[in-house]
C-alpha cells in the first residue's frame, strides 16, 4: 500500500508471470476470437489478439482472480496504460460467485496515459445485458478483467503498466 492508501490491485513487471490472467473468448459459443497476456521486454503486460465475427464471434477477455478488502475512501480504479485507439472495459465481481460482471467501458487512447474509473459508475451486466441492479458499492472486489467486443473485427494491444484502487 502506498502513503495514500491506495491498493495496487495488480503492478506488472518483469517477474510477473502472465499466466495468472485467464483467457476467455467467444471459442466457447463457436467463435474464433483469441487472446494472450504478455509480458513485454519493459515488464508491462500486453493484453493482444484478435477480434473476430466469425462464426456469430465478436470478444476477448482476460481476467484475474484478486482479494481486494476496499475501504469507503476508496473512490476509483486507476489503469495506468499505453493505448491503441481502441473501445475496452474494464470489469470487476465483488465476489467470487457473481455471476454478473459490474462493467466500465473506457477509450484507450493512443500513447501513455492514466485512464480513471470511478466506482460508483460501474454498472452490473450479464451477456450485454444490463440488469436492473444497483451500480457498484461492495467493500471486496474478488475478479478484474479487460473485455473487447466492440462488434467488428479488429486487432489489439492494449498495454498495462498497473491497475490502482486509490
Amino acid at each position: 500500500m502506498s502513503k495514500n492508501n491506495d491498493i495496487e490491485i495488480f503492478d506488472f513487471n518483469l517477474n510477473v508471470n502472465p499466466n495468472k490472467w485467464y483467457q476467455i473468448s467467444d471459442t466457447v459459443m463457436g467463435g474464433v476470437s483469441s487472446s494472450n497476456m504478455l509480458i513485454d521486454e519493459h515488464g508491462n503486460g500486453v493484453f493482444t489478439g484478435n477480434v473476430s465475427l466469425e462464426n456469430n464471434g465478436g470478444f476477448t477477455m482476460t481476467r484475474l482472480p484478486v482479494k481486494i478488502k476496499k475501504e469507503k475512501h476508496h473512490k476509483k480504479i486507476e489503469l495506468h496504460l499505453v493505448g491503441d485507439a481502441k473501445r475496452y472495459q474494464f470489469r470487476i465481481k465483488s465476489t467470487s460467485t457473481q455471476f454478473y460482471w459490474y462493467i466500465h467501458p473506457f477509450e484507450a487512447e493512443k500513447g501513455k496515459h492514466k485512464v480513471e474509473l470511478l466506482l460508483k459508475d460501474f454498472y452490473p451486466s450479464y451477456r450485454g445485458n444490463i440488469l436492473k441492479l444497483d451500480n457498484f458499492s461492495e467493500d471486496s472486489i474478488m475478479e478484474v478483467a479487460f473485455f473487447i467486443g466492440n462488434k467488428k473485427n479488429e486487432i489489439f494491444n492494449l498495454v498495462i503498466d498497473k491497475i490502482i484502487l486509490t
